[in-house]
């Protein structure tokens, strides 16, 4: 069964950290005491993949059961979907284009700033979570979107690959103050039994 988990919006600003604008999650999946610390790694990893992706590209990385697909426009505004490894890498990125557009569309660029009423008030990303859990609902979309073929996808196996050199995830999740000690203790668990929350 193909799994669409996240959606998120973030903002990338020169020697800033990225901005979480708006995110939407179905983890209707995961356990219910699972869901809070899973979340809060969806988007520690959205925040780090956008730190880490050059503006006007594409990326997707394989993240234990995961895929992470990322785009960055040149304005900086950004766009992270986190889907199991059935949901198909064309499928994601176009409904990512799509995602921005219509955020950039509803939400004037000077309003975007983490905590903006504006951009909490969007609604468009809980719509398309739901919509697009099914791909096939995306063959129009995809169809509209041929330019996106011309558009290089960097896939990477790991998301150490997409870290800096010498750089690690473990220091990363521990220096991180987007994450309480509950998920930094259930990332460290996870990372030991290799399961369900291997975002690292």
């Amino acid at each position: 069964m193909v799994k669409l988990y996240s959606l998120s919006v973030l903002l990338r600003k020169e020697n800033a950290s990225p901005q979480l604008l708006r995110a939407a999650h179905d983890l209707s999946s995961f356990g219910f005491f699972q869901r809070t610390s899973i979340q809060e790694f969806m988007s520690f990893t959205a925040k780090i993949l956008t730190e880490r992706t050059q503006s006007a590209s594409r990326q997707s990385v394989k993240q234990g059961e995961y895929m992470c697909h990322i785009y960055v426009r040149a304005d900086g505004l950004a766009g992270v979907l986190i889907a199991d490894h059935e949901y198909p890498q064309r499928v994601a990125h176009t409904l990512l284009t799509k995602i921005l557009d219509d955020f950039s569309s509803r939400v004037e660029s000077s309003l975007w700033t983490e905590g903006n009423a504006a951009c909490a008030a969007y609604q468009g990303l809980e719509s398309s979570l739901a919509k697009y859990q099914n791909p096939r609902e995306a063959d129009a979309l995809t169809k509209v979107q041929e330019e996106l073929d011309e558009t290089k996808i960097i896939l990477h196996n790991t998301i150490e690959a997409v870290l800096e050199r010498g750089e690690k995830l473990d220091d990363l999740v521990q220096k991180s103050q987007g994450l309480s000690d509950a998920s930094k203790l259930f990332y460290k668990t996870a990372r030991k039994t290799n399961s369900c929350c291997n975002f690292g």
